[in-house]
Protein backbone atom coordinates (compact mmCIF):
# COMPACT_ATOMS: atom_id res chain seq x y z
CA UNK A 1 0.00 0.00 0.00
CA UNK A 2 2.98 2.60 0.98
CA UNK A 3 4.39 1.63 -2.83
CA UNK A 4 0.87 3.07 -4.21
CA UNK A 5 0.70 5.69 -2.19
CA UNK A 6 3.98 7.18 -2.91
CA UNK A 7 2.95 6.51 -6.48
CA UNK A 8 0.11 8.19 -6.58
CA UNK A 9 2.23 11.80 -6.21
CA UNK A 10 3.53 10.83 -9.57
CA UNK A 11 7.25 11.26 -7.44
CA UNK A 12 9.63 11.60 -11.34
CA UNK A 13 7.08 14.82 -12.00
CA UNK A 14 7.93 15.87 -8.15
CA UNK A 15 11.69 15.52 -8.32
CA UNK A 16 12.26 17.25 -11.86
CA UNK A 17 10.09 20.18 -9.96
CA UNK A 18 11.91 20.29 -6.66
CA UNK A 19 15.43 20.45 -8.97
CA UNK A 20 13.21 23.81 -10.28
CA UNK A 21 11.54 24.64 -7.09
CA UNK A 22 15.57 24.96 -5.68
CA UNK A 23 16.80 26.88 -8.71
CA UNK A 24 14.50 29.43 -8.27
CA UNK A 25 14.71 29.90 -4.32
CA UNK A 26 18.49 29.94 -5.24
CA UNK A 27 18.70 32.14 -7.73
CA UNK A 28 16.97 34.75 -5.63
CA UNK A 29 19.04 34.39 -2.96
CA UNK A 30 22.02 34.81 -5.05
CA UNK A 31 24.02 32.75 -2.58
CA UNK A 32 23.87 34.90 0.34
CA UNK A 33 23.62 32.97 3.67
CA UNK A 34 22.94 35.22 6.63
CA UNK A 35 21.67 32.59 9.09
CA UNK A 36 19.87 29.40 9.92
CA UNK A 37 16.73 30.63 9.03
CA UNK A 38 17.90 30.45 5.15
CA UNK A 39 17.89 26.95 5.36
CA UNK A 40 15.01 26.62 7.48
CA UNK A 41 12.63 28.48 5.14
CA UNK A 42 14.14 26.89 2.39
CA UNK A 43 13.06 23.38 3.70
CA UNK A 44 9.57 24.74 4.61
CA UNK A 45 9.37 25.76 0.79
CA UNK A 46 10.17 22.74 -0.47
CA UNK A 47 8.27 20.63 1.71
CA UNK A 48 5.34 22.90 0.92
CA UNK A 49 5.96 22.75 -2.87
CA UNK A 50 5.93 18.92 -2.78
CA UNK A 51 2.99 18.01 -1.14
CA UNK A 52 0.70 20.57 -3.00
CA UNK A 53 2.31 19.21 -6.03
CA UNK A 54 1.76 15.56 -4.88
CA UNK A 55 -1.98 16.34 -4.15
CA UNK A 56 -2.43 17.97 -7.51
CA UNK A 57 -0.74 14.59 -8.96
CA UNK A 58 -3.37 12.49 -6.75
CA UNK A 59 -6.17 13.83 -7.84
CA UNK A 60 -5.18 13.50 -11.61
CA UNK A 61 -4.67 9.72 -10.62
CA UNK A 62 -8.46 9.84 -8.99
CA UNK A 63 -10.27 11.89 -12.10
CA UNK A 64 -8.12 9.89 -14.58
CA UNK A 65 -9.13 6.41 -13.19
CA UNK A 66 -11.52 5.10 -15.83
CA UNK A 67 -9.16 6.36 -18.90
CA UNK A 68 -6.17 5.17 -17.13
CA UNK A 69 -7.87 1.09 -17.95
CA UNK A 70 -7.34 1.97 -21.35
CA UNK A 71 -3.44 2.57 -21.75
CA UNK A 72 -0.89 -0.06 -20.91
CA UNK A 73 1.28 2.78 -19.84
CA UNK A 74 -1.37 3.53 -16.65
CA UNK A 75 -3.45 0.53 -16.77
CA UNK A 76 -1.13 -1.25 -13.55
CA UNK A 77 -2.14 1.82 -11.09
CA UNK A 78 -3.72 1.37 -8.08
CA UNK A 79 -6.84 2.74 -8.56
CA UNK A 80 -7.58 1.08 -12.06
CA UNK A 81 -6.53 -2.41 -10.49
CA UNK A 82 -8.69 -1.68 -7.40
CA UNK A 83 -5.78 -2.00 -4.70
CA UNK A 84 -7.11 1.36 -3.57
CA UNK A 85 -10.59 2.33 -3.16
CA UNK A 86 -11.48 6.19 -5.23
CA UNK A 87 -12.82 7.89 -1.85
CA UNK A 88 -9.71 6.91 0.24
CA UNK A 89 -7.25 8.32 -2.68
CA UNK A 90 -9.26 11.87 -3.24
CA UNK A 91 -9.35 11.67 0.75
CA UNK A 92 -5.49 11.49 0.52
CA UNK A 93 -5.13 13.93 -2.04
CA UNK A 94 -7.29 16.98 0.24
CA UNK A 95 -4.84 16.22 2.96
CA UNK A 96 -2.03 16.17 1.16
CA UNK A 97 -2.65 20.19 -0.29
CA UNK A 98 -3.82 20.92 3.04
CA UNK A 99 -0.84 20.36 4.59
CA UNK A 100 1.23 22.00 2.11
CA UNK A 101 -1.14 24.93 1.21
CA UNK A 102 -0.79 25.36 5.16
CA UNK A 103 2.74 25.08 4.68
CA UNK A 104 3.66 27.88 2.10
CA UNK A 105 0.62 30.29 3.72
CA UNK A 106 2.19 30.03 7.63
CA UNK A 107 5.95 29.06 7.76
CA UNK A 108 6.75 31.04 3.93
CA UNK A 109 4.77 33.46 2.88
CA UNK A 110 1.13 34.35 1.54
CA UNK A 111 2.30 35.32 -1.83
CA UNK A 112 4.20 31.52 -1.81
CA UNK A 113 0.71 30.06 -0.73
CA UNK A 114 -1.65 31.61 -3.26
CA UNK A 115 0.72 30.49 -6.08
CA UNK A 116 0.71 26.67 -4.25
CA UNK A 117 -3.35 27.72 -4.72
CA UNK A 118 -2.98 28.58 -8.37
CA UNK A 119 -0.85 25.52 -9.61
CA UNK A 120 -3.05 23.20 -7.41
CA UNK A 121 -5.99 24.79 -9.28
CA UNK A 122 -4.85 25.06 -12.76
CA UNK A 123 -3.74 21.31 -12.81
CA UNK A 124 -6.86 20.16 -11.17
CA UNK A 125 -9.64 21.73 -12.15
CA UNK A 126 -8.43 23.60 -15.61
CA UNK A 127 -6.08 20.92 -17.03
CA UNK A 128 -7.45 17.55 -15.26
CA UNK A 129 -11.22 18.33 -15.38
CA UNK A 130 -11.83 20.21 -18.04
CA UNK A 131 -9.20 20.02 -21.21
CA UNK A 132 -7.79 17.46 -20.70
CA UNK A 133 -10.58 15.38 -21.79
CA UNK A 134 -11.91 17.97 -24.17
CA UNK A 135 -9.16 20.40 -26.18
CA UNK A 136 -5.53 20.22 -27.92
CA UNK A 137 -4.97 23.46 -25.31
CA UNK A 138 -4.54 20.78 -22.21
CA UNK A 139 -1.03 21.04 -22.41
CA UNK A 140 0.04 24.43 -23.18
CA UNK A 141 -2.34 25.32 -20.67
CA UNK A 142 -1.96 23.25 -18.33
CA UNK A 143 1.77 24.35 -18.47
CA UNK A 144 1.11 27.27 -16.43
CA UNK A 145 0.75 24.92 -13.32
CA UNK A 146 4.16 22.96 -14.15
CA UNK A 147 5.58 26.59 -14.15
CA UNK A 148 4.60 27.14 -10.09
CA UNK A 149 7.80 25.50 -8.81
CA UNK A 150 10.70 27.73 -9.50
CA UNK A 151 8.12 30.77 -8.97
CA UNK A 152 7.22 29.48 -5.50
CA UNK A 153 11.18 28.93 -4.68
CA UNK A 154 12.13 32.55 -6.39
CA UNK A 155 9.54 34.18 -4.21
CA UNK A 156 10.22 32.64 -0.99
CA UNK A 157 13.29 34.46 -1.17
CA UNK A 158 11.85 38.00 -2.46
CA UNK A 159 8.14 38.30 -1.26
CA UNK A 160 7.05 39.69 -4.84
CA UNK A 161 7.32 38.69 -8.16
CA UNK A 162 9.36 40.70 -10.23
CA UNK A 163 11.33 40.27 -13.88
CA UNK A 164 12.93 36.99 -12.33
CA UNK A 165 10.00 35.67 -11.45
CA UNK A 166 8.35 35.92 -14.50
CA UNK A 167 11.66 34.30 -16.53
CA UNK A 168 11.76 31.69 -14.44
CA UNK A 169 7.99 31.13 -15.20
CA UNK A 170 8.82 31.03 -19.10
CA UNK A 171 11.21 28.63 -18.74
CA UNK A 172 9.37 25.94 -17.34
CA UNK A 173 6.20 27.18 -19.28
CA UNK A 174 7.74 26.45 -22.49
CA UNK A 175 9.48 23.66 -21.56
CA UNK A 176 6.29 21.48 -20.61
CA UNK A 177 5.09 21.06 -24.34
CA UNK A 178 7.63 20.08 -26.60
CA UNK A 179 8.52 17.19 -23.32
CA UNK A 180 5.03 16.31 -23.79
CA UNK A 181 4.38 15.72 -27.38
CA UNK A 182 7.56 13.95 -27.43
CA UNK A 183 6.13 11.20 -25.04
CA UNK A 184 2.57 11.40 -26.86
CA UNK A 185 4.24 10.97 -30.20
CA UNK A 186 5.90 7.60 -28.81
CA UNK A 187 2.52 6.65 -27.69
CA UNK A 188 -0.23 8.57 -30.11
CA UNK A 189 -1.87 5.00 -30.32
CA UNK A 190 -2.47 5.00 -26.76
CA UNK A 191 -3.89 8.21 -25.99
CA UNK A 192 -6.02 7.45 -29.22
CA UNK A 193 -7.42 4.79 -27.95
CA UNK A 194 -8.10 5.67 -24.15
CA UNK A 195 -9.80 9.05 -25.85
CA UNK A 196 -7.58 11.58 -24.73
CA UNK A 197 -7.36 14.77 -27.49
CA UNK A 198 -4.01 15.23 -27.45
CA UNK A 199 -2.08 17.65 -30.76
CA UNK A 200 -0.35 14.49 -32.32
CA UNK A 201 -3.95 12.44 -32.60
CA UNK A 202 -6.34 15.75 -33.36
CA UNK A 203 -3.48 17.17 -35.70
CA UNK A 204 -1.52 14.82 -36.44
CA UNK A 205 2.01 14.18 -35.67
CA UNK A 206 3.71 16.14 -38.06
CA UNK A 207 1.71 19.41 -37.30
CA UNK A 208 2.84 18.30 -33.50
CA UNK A 209 6.41 18.66 -34.33
CA UNK A 210 5.88 21.78 -36.25
CA UNK A 211 3.76 23.30 -33.20
CA UNK A 212 6.90 22.06 -30.53
CA UNK A 213 9.30 24.39 -32.55
CA UNK A 214 8.47 27.90 -31.76
CA UNK A 215 8.09 26.50 -27.74
CA UNK A 216 11.49 25.89 -28.18
CA UNK A 217 12.68 28.96 -30.14
CA UNK A 218 11.16 31.01 -27.43
CA UNK A 219 12.79 29.06 -25.05
CA UNK A 220 16.33 29.67 -25.96
CA UNK A 221 15.44 33.49 -25.62
CA UNK A 222 14.26 33.33 -22.18
CA UNK A 223 17.28 31.60 -21.15
CA UNK A 224 18.88 34.52 -22.82
CA UNK A 225 17.29 37.07 -20.81
CA UNK A 226 18.54 35.53 -17.41
CA UNK A 227 21.55 36.21 -18.58
CA UNK A 228 20.39 40.06 -19.83
CA UNK A 229 18.71 40.88 -16.72
CA UNK A 230 22.07 39.99 -14.53
CA UNK A 231 20.21 36.71 -12.51
CA UNK A 232 23.23 33.64 -14.11
CA UNK A 233 26.66 34.57 -15.50
CA UNK A 234 28.52 33.59 -18.66
CA UNK A 235 28.58 30.00 -18.22
CA UNK A 236 25.05 29.44 -18.04
CA UNK A 237 24.31 31.77 -20.88
CA UNK A 238 26.83 29.37 -23.07
CA UNK A 239 25.58 26.48 -21.91
CA UNK A 240 22.13 26.73 -22.46
CA UNK A 241 22.56 28.58 -26.06
CA UNK A 242 24.34 25.10 -27.12
CA UNK A 243 22.10 23.01 -25.39
CA UNK A 244 18.50 24.32 -26.62
CA UNK A 245 20.15 25.17 -29.82
CA UNK A 246 20.91 21.75 -29.97
CA UNK A 247 17.31 20.82 -29.18
CA UNK A 248 15.73 23.54 -31.75
CA UNK A 249 18.06 21.71 -34.38
CA UNK A 250 16.78 18.41 -33.65
CA UNK A 251 13.41 19.96 -33.36
CA UNK A 252 13.69 21.16 -36.29
CA UNK A 253 15.29 17.76 -37.95
CA UNK A 254 11.97 15.65 -37.12
CA UNK A 255 10.12 17.50 -40.27
CA UNK A 256 12.11 15.16 -42.18
CA UNK A 257 13.24 12.18 -39.53
CA UNK A 258 11.90 8.64 -41.19
CA UNK A 259 12.19 7.24 -38.11
CA UNK A 260 9.18 8.66 -35.73
CA UNK A 261 10.02 7.13 -32.77
CA UNK A 262 13.09 7.25 -32.65
CA UNK A 263 13.19 10.33 -33.16
CA UNK A 264 10.77 11.07 -30.40
CA UNK A 265 12.80 9.26 -28.25
CA UNK A 266 15.59 11.11 -27.99
CA UNK A 267 14.02 14.52 -27.95
CA UNK A 268 12.11 13.21 -25.04
CA UNK A 269 15.23 12.51 -23.78
CA UNK A 270 16.60 15.99 -24.73
CA UNK A 271 14.02 18.03 -22.90
CA UNK A 272 14.57 16.00 -19.46
CA UNK A 273 18.48 16.41 -19.48
CA UNK A 274 17.82 20.35 -20.60
CA UNK A 275 15.84 20.72 -17.11
CA UNK A 276 17.91 18.76 -14.85
CA UNK A 277 21.20 20.45 -16.21
CA UNK A 278 20.31 23.59 -16.39
CA UNK A 279 18.47 24.52 -13.11
CA UNK A 280 22.17 23.05 -11.61
CA UNK A 281 24.03 25.10 -13.43
CA UNK A 282 21.93 27.96 -12.69
CA UNK A 283 22.25 27.23 -9.30
CA UNK A 284 25.92 27.15 -9.55
CA UNK A 285 25.94 30.34 -11.89
CA UNK A 286 24.26 32.94 -10.69
CA UNK A 287 25.11 36.16 -10.42
CA UNK A 288 26.28 37.52 -7.32
CA UNK A 289 28.67 34.45 -5.94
Amino acid sequence: MFKDLVALTKPRIIRLNLIAAFGGFWLASRWQIQSWDFWLELLWMLIGTTLTMAAACVFNNYWDRDFDTKMSRTSDRALPQGRLSPGFVLGYSIVLGALGLATLFVLVNPLCGWLGLLGMFVYGVVYTIWLKRTSTWSTSIGGISGAMPPVIGYCAVTGEVDAGAWILFALLFLWQPPHFWSLTIRRVEEYRAAGFPVLPVVKGILRTKWQMIPYILLLLVASVLMYTYDYVGIYYLVLSVVIVGAWLIHAISGLVAKDTEKWAKMDFLFSVNYLMIMFLVMILDTNGV
